[in-house]
């Protein structure tokens, strides 16, 4: 929970932040949300267990996932409760960052 308020606090700030930077906050905030991830989905969003593999998806599968997840339209285990204490820009943040690493 401390993490995401951290990534909360990161994200308020970076519309006073310049472009350059803001696009490198940005960048950092979505590996940090994602590393979240790694201990069901794999480092770096690729799985050696039971749990699919994030990376390489489409960012638009991830959105719409997660956003089903949230939305409790998708049924899982943990996935229904974690998705809710995301916000609809930190879930683009993260599925843009898993669509952009290599599937293995």
């Amino acid at each position: 929970m401390h993490l995401v308020r951290c990534v909360v606090a990161a994200l308020a700030m970076l519309p006073a932040a310049g472009p350059t930077a803001g696009q490198q906050g940005a960048a950092n905030v979505a590996r940090s949300l994602a590393a979240t991830c790694a201990a069901c989905h794999g480092t770096n969003g690729v799985s050696v267990g039971e749990v699919s593999s994030l990376a390489g998806r489409s960012k638009d599968d991830v959105v719409r996932r997660m956003q089903d997840f949230k939305g409790g339209r998708l049924p899982g285990t943990v996935m229904p409760q974690l998705a809710k204490g995301y916000t609809d820009e930190q879930i683009d943040l993260v599925a843009g960052w898993f669509a952009a690493q290599p599937a293995q």
